[in-house]
């Protein structure tokens, strides 16, 4: 059977457990017509670059199909039904990825990089600055020269 990825956006305002139920309602579907799915990733809610029917945020899913194309169109149907799906893209696709997507990897090195941060303390890896003088130190200074020559250079 061939190999499919298919991404679905649901609405801001729908919760996390409808995200979930509708995931388990189309892999029920793809099950019942003889497919498979090998992997499903919750991505979160993520800014879209553009509105999309008012919405300015969605949840995002993704889905490793390996099913027969009439099942690709039914889970494609129902999602144009749910007004609750955004939008939707299958892609067919040669072999699935092993491991995690390359969002759940993106989201995974954000973390490390976090805890990273934190581990360095508040100003990252810049260090303490130590005693420097600031700009109204040195303001100070070169007025105070001037007025010594008396405004004469």
């Amino acid at each position: 059977m061939p190999l499919y990825e298919h991404v679905y956006l649901a609405r801001q305002d729908t919760s996390a457990q409808q995200v979930d139920e509708l995931t388990a309602q189309l892999k029920g579907v793809i099950e019942g017509l003889g497919g498979s799915v090998k992997k499903t990733e919750y991505w979160g809610v993520k800014s879209l670059s553009y509105r999309l029917r008012k919405n300015r945020k969605a949840h995002f899913t993704l889905m490793d199909i390996d099913a027969p194309p009439p099942t690709i169109n039914e889970i494609e149907r129902l999602e144009r039904l749910n007004e609750d799906v955004v939008r939707y893209l299958t892609i067919r696709v040669d072999a699935h990825e092993d491991g995690p997507s390359a969002m759940m990897r993106r989201a995974e090195r954000d973390r490390d990089r976090e805890e990273r941060r934190g581990e360095r303390g508040e100003r990252g890896d810049r260090g303490e600055r130590g005693d420097r003088p600031r700009d109204r130190d040195r303001r100070g200074r070169d007025d105070s020269d001037e007025s010594e020559n008396g405004g004469e250079d």
